[in-house]
């Protein structure tokens, strides 16, 4: 049994809505990762939920509050992943549950577009002020990213009479059909899905580590070669460039400085929209509210998702007025858009984040804690060779796994290195057009003893496959 001593009281300070005491923030390994109920609990689902959702770590929770998971066999797990980026306030938050409760004693749905309720246009009126630019601003409401996402491609073809959607490499934007053909992995997103919607078109992404002519070519050749694309294609018939201000499942690459701003240069140009994909790095996870923040760039469009509620479905697309509201009434919603439950909680997150200015400079911490226990691991640090490179901003940091001395993907020791991890309890996401970058997203509420241990726990991982690798 695993006991690291840490405070126990609630990482927001505040007590808990859950009646039952707070769970200590603290890892514990009770049984084996996953435990003989969790096991027992994925073999039935196996005869009830279809084969296609897989799942990282199998187990089973009972409860979960600020950066830990208790499972059903006892186990406590540092959660450094956040539901993929959902849960930055962290699990169980006071302030996101009496929301929600607050508002489920009121009503649960009547629909934005039958009868209206003010949570929506208060969630819209923050959204508009913390957008990048000065002019008047409008957004609307949705459930999901991916459904945000073919709502601004939508959006864009209205403004601009044009077709065509030009993505980047390495680009993930959802699991729609539309999206899917602008997310560029193919297994196992796409695979026996299509044939994809047409008009969509694939720029080369500035990619400092893999970018063929080195590093300091990376953003002067990129750009080249995104104004290439626009020539072939037609700039007259592009509507939208839609980009990750931070890449998510592509691998948390950061774009080098001027990319943004070139890309921004080249769309105003042609009279492109410019659609920020915010979808996995906004809401305080980069230490901003929005990611592009960081590159002084003002987009068309913005996308959110994810952490705008905490853990309830809302998404949003926030634009210039003149931009959005070309679209006449009734052609944007849906019936779920914009829940009474999910407005409440995003309002919460929005207050919180707003109030604590510790609380987005918790982005920063953990950031320089990852660096301080990952970067000696870096290929020729340390010799261990596997490393190729820590990147990333705030809260949301990846760990890229080659083979020794080269950036030749190495998948395998990438997935042996999240096994170890999670069954020593913390739970680490991989991702990557090639699957060999390790991302962490812990939320923002965690601990510095908290954090400590996990990241512990990964280094210690990463030195024992490469050492079982002889690098």
């Amino acid at each position: 049994m695993t006991d690291t001593a840490v405070p126990t009281a609630h990482p927001s300070g505040l007590e808990p809505a859950d009646t039952r005491a707070p769970l200590e923030q603290r890892r514990i390994v009770a049984t084996q990762i996953p435990g003989p109920k969790s096991t027992q609990l994925h073999e039935k689902r196996t005869h009830s939920v279809a084969r296609g959702l897989g799942t990282v770590l199998p187990v089973f929770l009972d409860r979960a509050d600020g950066a830990i998971l208790l499972d059903v066999d006892g186990n406590q797990i540092i959660d450094l992943a956040s539901g993929i980026a959902v849960t930055s306030l962290g699990h169980n938050h006071p302030a996101l549950t009496k929301a929600v409760r607050d508002q489920a004693e009121k009503f649960l749905h009547t629909c934005y577009m039958v009868t209206e309720y003010p949570g929506y246009s208060d969630v819209c009126e923050r959204l508009n002020a913390i957008a990048p630019g000065d002019s008047d601003k409008r957004s609307a409401l949705f459930t999901t990213g991916a459904e945000a996402l073919e709502n601004a491609v939508k959006i864009s073809r209205a403004y601009t009479g044009r077709t065509d959607i030009v993505v980047f490499d390495h680009a993930y934007h959802g699991r729609t059909l539309f999206t899917l053909g602008m997310t560029s992995k193919e297994a196992p997103y796409k695979a026996g899905f299509g044939p994809f919607p047409a008009h969509i078109h694939r720029a080369p992404l500035a990619y400092p580590l893999r970018w063929e002519g080195g590093r300091d070519k990376c953003t002067e050749e990129a750009l080249t070669a995104f104004e290439d694309l626009l020539e072939r294609v037609g700039p007259q018939n592009v509507a939208a460039a839609v980009i990750e201000s931070i890449q998510g499942e592509g691998g948390f690459i950061v774009p080098p400085e001027g990319f943004f701003a070139g890309i921004r240069e080249i769309t105003a140009r042609h009279g492109i929209l410019l659609v920020a994909d915010e979808v996995q790095s906004g809401m305080g996870r980069t230490g901003t509210m929005l990611a592009i923040e960081h590159d002084d760039v003002v987009p068309d469009l913005i996308c959110t998702a994810k952490a705008l509620a905490g853990g309830m479905p809302l998404s949003a697309v926030t634009g210039p007025a003149q931009v959005m509201d070309v679209v006449g009434p009734g052609g944007l919603g849906g019936t779920y858009a914009g829940s009474p439950l999910s407005c409440a909680a995003a309002l919460a997150v929005f207050d919180e984040l707003e109030k604590d200015d510790e609380l987005l400079g918790s982005a920063a911490r953990i950031e320089a804690a990852v660096r301080r226990h990952l970067e000696p691991l870096v290929s020729g640090s340390d010799g261990n060779g596997i490393v190729a490179e820590v990147r990333g901003r705030g809260a949301m940091m990846a760990i890229e796994i080659c083979k020794p001395g080269t950036i030749d993907a190495d998948p395998e020791a990438t997935k042996a290195i999240a096994a170890a991890c999670h069954a020593q309890g913390v739970l680490v996401l991989t991702c990557g057009t090639y699957n060999n970058v390790l991302r962490l997203l812990p939320p923002l509420v965690i601990g510095d003893e908290l954090l400590d241990d996990g990241l512990s726990i990964l280094a210690g991982a990463i030195r024992s496959v490469a050492e079982a690798d002889g690098a």
